[in-house]
């Protein structure tokens, strides 16, 4: 069991996160990780002297009361080992899944493990997605024509015949 001082129990925490911290999802569970404020030189500001807490969210698509509270369980057990990989100060959302009920304990620690590690993983770290603005490679062969903006294929093409 966790602590009370590792535990969210405020909606007003609750929200934070969900507004403003980073998503990671796998198929059991999803996690939203809000890393600790930087202080200002405010003395009242103790974010980085607090420990780190864990909030779950487990609803009723997960299953009945009974189940729910299962599921619950084993996520804050699984959390307990895991509390010395969030700094202090931080934030976390642990929400558990359909999927979640009947998956063994061995493989939810693992994706629990993954969504955590990529929830953390600074925001420029991830080569391999890019959105939309990414720079795409140009195909090899292809040269800019004029109208590099018509991407009709040339009169041959099956898609374009006319009928």
């Amino acid at each position: 069991m966790l602590s009370p001082e590792n535990r969210m129990r405020h909606s007003a925490e609750f929200g934070t996160v969900m507004r403003s911290g980073r998503r990671s999802s796998r198929d059991a569970l999803g996690v939203i990780y809000l890393a600790p404020r930087k202080p200002s030189g405010d003395p009242d500001q103790t974010d980085a002297a607090a420990p780190p807490r864990v909030g779950f969210v487990v609803s009723k698509a997960v299953g009945g009361a009974v189940v729910r509270k299962r599921v619950q369980r084993r996520l804050r057990h699984l959390m307990r080992s895991r509390l010395a990989v969030l700094p202090n100060g931080s934030l976390l959302v642990v929400r558990a899944k359909p999927s979640a009920a009947t998956l063994r304990q061995e493989d939810l620690a693992v994706q629990l493990d993954s969504a955590i590690a990529a929830a953390q993983r600074p925001r420029g770290a991830d080569k391999r997605r890019r959105g939309r603005r990414g720079q795409r490679p140009e195909p090899v062969g292809s040269a800019k024509s004029e109208a590099d903006g018509d991407r009709r294929p040339e009169q041959g093409a099956e898609r374009w015949a006319k009928q």
